[in-house]
């Protein structure tokens, strides 16, 4: 198993976030970065909204980083952690732009990149950009099958159900000969979705024994990414036993890498936490080559 990190900051829940976050910009997410990719971390997140409806916002949070540009940032900060979306929404994109933007991305950051794409449910923000809402998992399954056949290909072809293209020039592409695609969701059909389109499944809002039945009912392909995200935030310096307790329980479910969150009051004390987080996790197996 590996650890990654579900970056502070870039996303502000009202019930969750610290409260060095709320004036903390791009610059103290890059040092966290930069001592992630040093301590040899797998990755950092950055999701979408476009514009969340105020109501929503109140509850479930309004600030939303853009990934194509915050994970930009960090590539050039970095140079081993992958940068990783979680997730883009496939409803809000023509298969070719994600292709395109993350496809340079992928070429900025030396093949740095895992695409998190989710179904999406917010129909609010699918009527503001005029997206269609009705049908969108069959149209996310094509929009997957065409993203495997676009990504890493300067003139890529595809002819599905929604998407329909050749004979167009799509440069700069990928340089992953295989760009790692996460699913994520909170279902068994996601859990399917993963299995059949994906190299990975980004389960949420779950508890952990729902996640160990669902995949235990439907195993996953070898060399499949199971991300098991820890729930409340890990406090390594400060309740060692529970971390610890945390990430086994992460493995024991089929976890191959754990999402986790770090409770900080600053900079400075979330990299000495990740720095206690290796330490205690080291013993354990975990991996960070």
């Amino acid at each position: 198993m590996q650890i990654g990190i579900v970056s502070p900051v870039l996303i502000q829940h009202p019930t969750t976030r610290a409260d060095w976050e709320v004036g903390a910009g791009i610059d103290e997410v890059a040092r966290i970065a930069e001592a992630a990719d040093r301590l040899g971390y797998h990755h950092m997140t950055c999701s979408e909204h476009i514009a969340v409806p105020v109501e929503i916002a109140a509850e479930r949070g309004g600030t939303y980083w853009d990934p194509l540009a915050t994970l930009g940032f960090l590539a050039a900060r970095t140079s081993r952690l992958r940068l990783v979306t979680q997730v883009l929404v496939l409803g809000y994109h023509h298969p070719l732009e994600i292709a395109k933007r993350y496809g340079t991305l992928d070429r900025i950051s030396g093949g740095r990149v895992t695409l998190g794409l989710g179904v999406g449910s917010l129909r609010e923000e699918f009527d503001l950009i005029g997206a269609q809402f009705e049908g969108r998992g069959a149209r996310a399954d094509d929009a997957l099958r065409a993203l495997r056949a676009a990504l890493g290909s300067p003139n890529p072809q595809y002819h599905g159900e929604f998407y329909d293209f050749e004979d167009f020039v799509v440069e700069p592409h990928a340089v992953q000969d295989r760009v790692p695609l996460w699913i994520g969701g909170r279902t068994p059909r996601s859990l399917r979705r993963a299995i059949t389109l994906g190299d990975g499944w980004v389960p949420f809002g779950l508890p952990l024994g729902d996640l160990a039945d669902m995949l235990a009912k439907a195993p996953v392909p070898e060399g499949m990414e199971v991300v098991l995200n820890a729930g409340r935030a890990l406090d390594p310096t400060g309740n060692a036993d529970r971390t610890a307790t945390s990430l086994s329980r992460l493995r024991d479910a089929g976890a191959t890498i754990a999402s986790v969150t770090v409770a900080a009051t600053g900079v400075e004390h979330y990299v000495d936490q990740l720095e206690a987080l290796k330490a205690l996790a080291v013993p354990l197996g975990i991996d960070f080559t």
